[in-house]
């Protein structure tokens, strides 16, 4: 569920709630139950760690030492077993 940032037009507070795509917005402070506006707000959104970018999609595949040397994997033992 995503979260949405309000403030409170009477008291200045600002709060976080966290509400379904489909919950109706906000219209009251939950310090003194004056009226609100959601904020627009930076996304928290980071991609980390490895994943499948890093882990093939983006790297160029390593050439067997044997392919380089003959000039190509026909005949293989290694590539027939793949």
């Amino acid at each position: 569920m995503p979260m949405y940032e309000y403030q409170c037009k009477e008291c200045g507070l600002v709060f976080e709630a966290r509400q379904k795509f489909s919950d109706a917005p906000l219209t009251e402070c939950q310090k003194c139950g004056g009226a609100v506006s959601k904020l627009i707000s930076q996304a928290g959104f980071a991609l980390k760690g490895g994943g499948w970018y890093d882990q093939g999609y983006g790297a160029k595949p390593e050439a067997c030492p044997s392919a380089v040397s003959s000039g190509g994997c026909a005949g293989c033992p290694k590539a027939a077993n793949e």
